[in-house]
């Protein structure tokens, strides 16, 4: 590696050596300094970009709080365009949430082959809950009252949206048309998602009675009940629905994906800090429990165990009837890939015992250091307190991005009249409905968002690193001692480093992590779309080659994430850029492969299932909070506990992360450090910590990270 010895730029060095080792850069030794060399800033282009990227972020979600409607995920169109359940429609909507389709006729028609009539252009109103036929007579629905219609909206939904006694004979004939302004009420209809699904099974006495009034034939054909269940369930419905549960599910985002995992770190951290012997045995046990319990949760949840099966009907309805949805699906395929990775996660559990004793001395060896720098402990809570403040904009700003489309009329070119209460007057020049519409613009605004997500949080992830390995850097470096000539406060000194210097190599470090978790996500997107569209059988060839291609990016990925993480550290101990500190980390890494991975594999993985029993405890603890009556009623009904627990999963883990990377950067800085130190001085490390020596020694790993072998 070239730069000269790296004692002499970063530590106490022997006098012999100090006179020889300076580098280049204008690096010197400054006696008795940890640490201590000229230092400038690095690259600052990545910092311009990175501040760049949060106007550009500012003002895309901007845009999506002036053009969005959160309501727009949960709730249907009327046929004026009205989101059910805005209190700023014309009427207020905002106790009417249930999109009611008055003609079944249409409903019928937009599902037949080859139609220009869609759903959307079939008439639709607001209601509060969904209209039953009568038992012995004929029940009407009436559009929203209007000109000659001296009711208010309040005592409409009194009188169960019927006013057919106040019509005029000419308003009478025109709904025994299926024109309106009044609709009979054949077919029964349960509220699904918002929507009231028709059961495709006419009422007899309601079907006799508008027959005896004169009324038009109703098709009572399956294809209405068919027409709007495929409505209901199309994918865009479905991933609004998930989106819109995000949204409802917030206060278990907070309690299970910020204060659950914050209080469960802070008590691994102690644990490790003051038990550490048994930790790795807790750790695995611990892991094994949580993760067949989340898979039991997921039988439960998707009907196979239990009767708590994922109901898609809002309210009450008959038993007899039976409704389907993609959710269900979902949990379904969800249940079984936590069954794979159950016995998966058994096994290795099983074949990693004898290896749990070593990843014990590893522990010892953070477990020591966090007891001599005890700031560490508490040091995440800053990063964590930023990431917070960060995930509720985006997720604010995320809501009113996938619902800022614009709602416009559609051209369906049919030949539909209805009542026009206004003008007294049938009208058949205004019948088509309303949509809404989304341009690539917002597409890319999407995308952008979600990727401001990725870069964001590993900058914030690769900033706590960075400072942790300054910190623990000093420590080695000052032979394992907290003397006057380590900063008193070393976790504020090394972040005062990181935030004057380098912080622009974070920028770099994280982006390019950030842009190949890109790559993944659209290469796998685009694989399930091609995979729906192509009905052509799949060759074994094309399979392997999808296989071999995920398994590379895969590896690119975390080859990536680990030479960043050694990056970090020599970032932090050299003040080097992002390009120079991943050379001298991959150039010590390689010529020390042997002496770092026996010691350091087997605590990653340690630390890795620690960071998993905190997510799947969140995820957890979100499935209880989840199955309590708030999230079963009506208002605050979601859809799925599916996605609201994967995000309580997966900030638990972002959470743990941040924590758990006090023990990961404490031993890859000790380690990478002590490989340095040794090949310096011909296997002797002269720097290493009296502590470490005495816990390496004790399991015998000096000898094999001195002899490689």
């Amino acid at each position: 590696m070239g730069g000269g010895p790296l004692g002499a730029i970063i530590g106490r060095y022997p006098a012999a050596a100090s006179g020889g080792g300076g580098g280049g850069d204008g690096e010197r030794t400054m006696g008795g300094g940890i640490i201590w060399h000229n230092r400038k800033c690095r690259d600052v282009v990545f910092l311009v970009l990175f501040i760049a990227f949060w106007v550009a972020m500012i003002v895309n979600s901007s845009f999506g709080f002036n053009q969005g409607n959160p309501l727009r995920l949960t709730y249907g169109l009327d046929y004026k365009g009205n989101v059910c359940g805005d209190k700023h429609a014309n009427p207020d909507l905002r106790e009417l949430e249930i999109r009611y389709w008055v003609n079944p006729n249409q409903v019928y028609e937009s599902g037949l082959k080859g139609s220009q009539f869609t759903l959307g252009d079939a008439r639709s109103i607001c209601l509060m809950e969904c209209p039953f036929p009568s038992e012995d007579g004929l029940n009407w629905v009436c559009d929203y009252p209007d000109g000659d219609i001296h009711i208010s909206v309040d005592d409409w939904i009194d009188r169960d949206y019927d006013y057919y006694e106040f019509l005029t004979p000419e308003m009478r004939n025109s709904s025994l048309q299926l024109q309106g302004p009044c609709y009979p009420v054949i077919f029964p209809s349960v509220n699904v998602y918002w929507s009231c699904q028709f059961i495709a099974r006419a009422s007899n006495a309601s079907m006799r009675h508008w027959q005896q009034m004169g009324g038009v034939n109703i098709n009572e054909n399956i294809l209405i009940d068919k027409t709007i269940h495929r409505a209901i369930n199309s994918q865009s419905s479905v991933l609004k629905r998930y989106v819109a549960d995000i949204g409802k599910a917030w206060p278990v985002l907070i309690v299970c994906g910020g204060i659950v995992p914050l209080f469960l770190s802070l008590i691994w951290l102690l644990m490790v800090r003051h038990f550490v012997s048994g930790m790795t045995w807790i750790t695995v046990i611990l892991f094994n429990v949580l993760i067949i319990s989340i898979t039991m949760f997921y039988y439960a949840k998707a009907g196979w165990i239990g009767h708590d099966v994922v109901s898609v009907v809002i309210g009450e309805s008959d038993p007899y009837f039976s409704f389907s949805g993609r959710e269900i699906s979902h949990l379904r395929a969800m249940a079984v890939l936590m069954t794979i990775v159950m016995i998966i996660s058994i096994l290795s559990s099983i074949a990693i015992v004898r290896r749990i004793l070593m990843a014990t001395s590893v522990l010892k060896v953070a477990a020591k250091v966090i007891g001599e720098v005890q700031a560490l402990i508490v040091f995440p809570v800053f990063p964590y307190t930023i990431l917070a403040i960060f995930y509720m904009f985006w997720f604010s700003a995320a809501m009113h991005l996938f619902s800022s489309g614009q709602i416009i009329k559609n051209d369906c070119n049919a030949n539909c009249c209805s009542y026009d209460l206004k003008s007294n007057r049938v009208s058949c020049d205004d019948c088509c409905g309303y949509s809404i519409h989304y341009t690539s613009h917002i597409a890319a605004a999407i995308l952008f968002h979600l990727f401001g997500c990725f870069w964001a949080t590993q900058f914030i992830i690769a900033c706590s690193a960075t400072v942790i390995a300054g910190s623990v850097a000093s420590y080695y470096w000052a032979h394992g001692e907290i003397s006057q000539e380590v900063p008193f406060l070393p976790v504020f000194a090394s972040m005062k480093r990181l935030m004057r210097y380098n912080i622009g190599s974070v920028a770099l470090g994280s982006l390019v992590v950030s842009i190949v978790e890109s790559i993944r996500f659209i290469l796998e997107s685009l694989r399930r779309k091609l995979k729906l569209v192509n009905t052509i059988p799949v060759s074994r060839i094309e399979k392997m080659t999808s296989f071999s291609s995920n398994c590379f990016l895969g590896c690119i990925d975390w080859t990536l994430r680990s030479v960043n993480r050694s990056a970090y550290i020599m970032i932090a101990i050299t003040g080097k850029g992002f390009c120079k500190a991943s050379s001298i980390a991959t150039g010590l890494i390689m010529n020390n492969i042997l002496r770092i991975g026996k010691v350091n594999v087997i605590g990653d993985i340690i630390l890795f299932l620690g960071k998993l029993c905190v997510s799947l405890f969140c995820a957890l603890f979100a499935f209880l909070m989840l199955d309590t009556y708030k999230y079963k009623s009506a208002h605050n009904r979601i859809s799925s506990p599916l996605f609201p627990v994967l995000v309580c999963w997966g900030l638990g883990y972002i959470v743990a992360t941040l924590f758990f990377s006090v023990v990961e950067m404490s031993i890859d800085t000790i380690i990478l450090s002590f490989c340095q130190d040794a090949d310096e001085h011909q296997g002797n490390a002269q720097y290493a910590p009296p502590l470490l020596m005495e816990t390496l020694d004790g399991q015998g790993e000096m000898q094999r990270l001195t002899q490689g072998s």
